[in-house]
Order: structure tokens, then C-alpha cells, then sequence
């Protein structure tokens, strides 16, 4: 990315940011907050920490929110987390990445695999037999792509993605919502955060940048798939999910959300389908971890 190029994205990341914050009520409240270490020198990875009552090591599921790769909403899944520890007795680590194009691919991914060994040298606090991985929107690329390419297949008990991207490789306005609406998301913002994600140097067909390319036997052997029928990265979610439900001892659950688009959770209010939907979509999350 040449010096023009980037700060033409970062001003205009700038101005879609300062957007969100203000459209966006991103509050939080996780049981713990814990600084754990990065590959980089002096620097640290801001964890929130949701924690089942009982002791021992717990089950534990490592969450990345939803970014498009450039917005910080780090705090955004409060409430799955808080939920899913909750329902299911696990440790829940919410865990944010470094922004483009400030930080370009392979940060977020890095910091994603520091948060993951970071879990794996602490056998004390956590049943490392039940690691779990998910993820919202980006967030849900970056659990795919580090399950099918950074870890063993059984390095995690499960995944779950939620209205993931799964493949950055075609450009955005080849995409279509199955239900055919506008996409909550302006096309002219899904290519800015193509654009400040991928440096020119990548093949966006690398499976660590769009984990569709990545081998299906690749994937933890169970599965959790949620799209929505009014966003665009419905189809190739589902597709994944087809993709790995072919192998034989792998459990998938692939469910499409009718009346919801892109991020539906995040603003669900009470009595609406949307808000049905949400509370089905959690219900699989815990459903699948609690198996």
C-alpha cells in the first residue's frame, strides 16, 4: 500500500468510525479485564473476561466481535458473552485485534493466535479438552481462518460463526443477500475495508485472509454456521458450512436468520422476529457448546 493510498483509507476510516461512535452505544461490563502478552514488544492484548461461578478449570470460548476489520467495537458481544458464560459454564475471553489499515493483515490474525497460546499455557485455569472459537462478522473470519490454518484440527472443541466473511477474494458488489434488499453495510464501505484489510501484496485468496479456500478437514469437527436472509455474506457462509458438513464424523449446524441483515443481534428489540431470531441464534451457541 503505497503512502497515498493509505492515508487516503485512514481519513476516510477516520470519518466512518467517528460515525459509528456515535450511532453505536458500545458499553460493557465483563467480570475481569486482563492485559495478556504480545508477540510485539511492550505491547499488550486488552482481554474481557466473563466467568462461571464453581472452580477448577473451565471450559473456555475465545470470541472476536465483529469489525469489518477497521471499526473498533471491541465490547460489542457483551451480552452472547455474558450469556454463554452464564448458560454453559465456560470462561469467556472477548478478545479485540489490532484495526486496519492502521494495522493490515496478518496483525488481527496475529493477535488472534497470541490470544489462543495464550490459553493453551494456562492448563490451571482452563480445560484445555474444551477450548472453543467465535466470532462475529470479521471477527468470525479471523476465528475460521486461525482454527483451519494456525492450530491442529483439535486444538478446539468447536466453532462458531456468526455472519462471518468467509471469502474477501470477489468484490463485494458480486454478493447478494439472499432475501434481495439493501445491504445495511454501502457497497463504497465494504471495498474501503477490503481495500485497508488486504495489502496489495496478499492473495486474497490466501485461506488465513478468506478461510472458503481453506481444506474442509481443516475445520473443527463441530460447527456452528449463523447467516442472515438480508445480509450478503449469507451465501458463502452457507457455502463453508456445506463444504465441511460433506465430511464424514463432522457435525455442522448451518441456520439461516429470515427477516434479519447483517449485525441484526446487536439492535434486537423485544417482541420483534428479530429479536426471535437473536434468541434462537444464542440458543444454538449454547446448544452447541454445552453438547
Amino acid at each position: 500500500m503505497d503512502i497515498l493510498t493509505y492515508y487516503y483509507n485512514r481519513c476516510f476510516a477516520f470519518i466512518i468510525r467517528t460515525f459509528v461512535y456515535f450511532a453505536s452505544n458500545v458499553t460493557a461490563s465483563p467480570d475481569e479485564i486482563r492485559h495478556i502478552k504480545s508477540r510485539d514488544a511492550g505491547r499488550t492484548i486488552k482481554v474481557h473476561l466473563y466467568q462461571p461461578s464453581g472452580s477448577g478449570p473451565s471450559p473456555v470460548l475465545l470470541n472476536f466481535h465483529g469489525s469489518g476489520f477497521v471499526l473498533p467495537l471491541h465490547g460489542s458481544d457483551d451480552e452472547f458473552c455474558r450469556r454463554v458464560s452464564h448458560e454453559t459454564k465456560h470462561t469467556v475471553l472477548d478478545i479485540p485485534y489490532r484495526l486496519a489499515p492502521e494495522h493490515p493483515f496478518p496483525a488481527a490474525l496475529n493477535d488472534v493466535e497470541d490470544a489462543v497460546r495464550y490459553v493453551l499455557t494456562r492448563p490451571d485455569e482452563f480445560d484445555l479438552t474444551r477450548i472453543s472459537i467465535s466470532g462475529f462478522s470479521a471477527g468470525g473470519n479471523l476465528a475460521l481462518a486461525a482454527a483451519s490454518t494456525l492450530f491442529p484440527r483439535d486444538t478446539f472443541r468447536s466453532l462458531l460463526a456468526i455472519y462471518p466473511v468467509t471469502n474477501l477474494s470477489p468484490d463485494p458488489a458480486s454478493k447478494i443477500a439472499p432475501a434481495r434488499g439493501e445491504s445495511v453495510i454501502p457497497l463504497p464501505v465494504m471495498r474501503l475495508f477490503d481495500r485497508c484489510y488486504i495489502p496489495s501484496s496478499f492473495d486474497k485468496r490466501d485461506p488465513r485472509i478468506s478461510p472458503h479456500y481453506a481444506q474442509a478437514d481443516r475445520f473443527p469437527q463441530r460447527v456452528l454456521m449463523i447467516t442472515a436472509d438480508g445480509d450478503t455474506l449469507a451465501l458463502e457462509g452457507e457455502e463453508l458450512a456445506q463444504k465441511i458438513k460433506k465430511l464424514q464424523g463432522w457435525h455442522v449446524v448451518s441456520e439461516r436468520m429470515q427477516g434479519c441483515s447483517h449485525g441484526w443481534d446487536k439492535n434486537a428489540r423485544a417482541g420483534t422476529p428479530q429479536y426471535q431470531a437473536k434468541e434462537r441464534a444464542y440458543q444454538l451457541a449454547f446448544d452447541m457448546l454445552n453438547d
